[in-house]
């Protein structure tokens, strides 16, 4: 009976660490593929802080993603 409640817990500890760990990579996706995406969607001058900002659509490093 102990080795059962030790299998359950260790079940429920290892469900809870892959939720964990699946939540930063859902994070970190962003809704647009590139600037053209973004540009096709309207979306222009995403500042930093806005879900759809990358530091890589930033070229000039002024806080906004996409600029037209």
């Amino acid at each position: 009976m102990v080795i059962r409640g030790f299998v359950v817990a260790a079940l429920i500890g290892a469900a809870a660490v892959t939720a964990v760990g699946a939540a930063p990579s859902a994070l970190a996706e962003r809704p647009y593929k590139n600037c053209t995406e973004a540009h096709q969607d309207g979306r222009y001058d995403i500042p930093q802080g806005d879900d759809a900002y990358w530091s890589g659509g930033d070229r000039d490093g002024d806080g906004y993603a996409c600029e037209s």
